[in-house]
């Protein structure tokens, strides 16, 4: 069953999101403007959308694959809750030796709606035991 997720345009060139193939699990947001992004340099860059994520999801930002292969920019982590109203902007992080220029209407992230499960919160004197226990990065191995 699919959701509704609805979508202000902030300017006639904002391009409203659409998944590129049926079986996506991410649209695609665009640039609404030109960006320089210097090495190691993190900019947020402005999509020209204001959303509403339905009640009960969230919107997860997500690096698109070309745009890391190719220019060497990655999105930093976004979420964005039902109750935001603002528009969409998106810190990308250019992790490459040279300056990387955004265009306008560049595909720069993808956002994936997900549905939420709220849990209660509750402090104890100790967590169940795993097999697993308190191993910490690369636990289990790179192989």
């Amino acid at each position: 069953m699919k959701k509704e997720m609805k979508v202000v345009r902030l300017s006639k060139e904002a391009e409203t999101p659409e998944y590129v193939m049926e079986s996506d699990v991410g649209f695609d947001l665009r640039a609404a403007e030109d960006v320089s992004i210097e090495p190691y340099e993190q900019k947020k860059v402005k999509t020209g959308l204001m959303i509403e994520i339905p009640d009960g999801h969230v919107g997860l930002i997500r690096d698109r694959a070309g745009i890391i292969s190719k220019l060497g920019v990655h999105t930093a982590a976004g979420t964005f809750d039902p109750a935001y109203r603002g528009e969409v902007s998106i810190v990308l992080v250019n992790f490459g030796e040279e300056s990387v220029r955004i265009e306008k209407g560049m595909r720069i992230c993808q956002m994936i709606v997900l549905p939420v499960v709220k849990v209660k919160i509750k402090d104890v004197k100790s967590l169940g035991k795993t097999e697993r226990a308190d191993k910490s990065f690369g636990s289990t191995g790179l192989k």
